[in-house]
Parts: C-alpha cells; sequence; structure tokens
C-alpha cells in the first residue's frame, strides 16, 4: 500500500496477505500506516513486497497513472468515485463510477493478463459480498 506521509511516499507492505481476511488486512493497513506517519516505519517494512495499492481518492481528482514501485511488478491506483450518467443496456442511469488504474512491468506482465485482472478487480467490486466468501 502506498502511504502519504510528511516525507514523501512511503511503501510499507502487507505480508502474507493472500492468506489473511479483510479485517485483519485492515487492521495491518491501519498499523502500517500509522508506523509510516509518525516515523516509526522499519526499513524490514518496506521490503518484500510485488504489487502496490495507491488510493488518491481521498486527495480528489478523476484519474492518474500509478508508478510502479520497483522491485514490485504492479500498482493498483484507485481515485474518487463519482455520480455520472452511464449506459446499462438500453437505458441511461445514474452509477457510481470508481476509476481505476492498473499500471504493470511487461517485462514480468504480460498487458492482456493485467486488462483480465483489472477486469476481475471491477467485477469484485460490483460484488463485494464475493469478496467476503
Amino acid at each position: 500500500m502506498a502511504v502519504d506521509t510528511d516525507r514523501g511516499l512511503l511503501v510499507p507492505v502487507i505480508r502474507d496477505v493472500d492468506q489473511k481476511g479483510l479485517v485483519q488486512v485492515s487492521v495491518e493497513l491501519a498499523e502500517l500506516a500509522a508506523k509510516a506517519r509518525n516515523k516509526q516505519i522499519l526499513p524490514d517494512d518496506l521490503m518484500g513486497g510485488g504489487f502496490t495499492v495507491s488510493n488518491l481518492g481521498g486527495l480528489g481528482g478523476t484519474n492518474f497513472s500509478p508508478v510502479v514501485y520497483w522491485p514490485q511488478v504492479a500498482i493498483l491506483g484507485i481515485s474518487r468515485a463519482l455520480w455520472e450518467a452511464a449506459p446499462r443496456e438500453d437505458l441511461i442511469e445514474k452509477r457510481l463510477i470508481l476509476p481505476l488504474s492498473l499500471s504493470y512491468d511487461h517485462r514480468v506482465i504480460d498487458g492482456a493478463d493485467g486488462a483480465r485482472f483489472l477486469h476481475w478487480v471491477a467485477q469484485a467490486l460490483e460484488q463485494p459480498l464475493t469478496m467476503l466468501l
């Protein structure tokens, strides 16, 4: 995850995230972010990641181009959600749109796989209860 601090952006690593539930990840995220902002982060807390999530939605803007934090291989950028008129089947309706941006190292990740992953993320966010299963 990317954490905005008074010393710039820091990227602490939540380890073994694939083996943790949403609540545990949320607790660890809050703890690491606090350590980063309070200048208590350790070098080991910043090493070993492969993928970053950066949320600039709280700062405004409608989109951004996240840069991969080397030696990681990808970063998902989340912008501010906005209500917009959007087509759905034969209708135009007011929908909440969450802009997502995915940047990745093409030496490691095939572009088609990156596009499929971003589509999977969008589908999971549209049906959040499925993430709890």
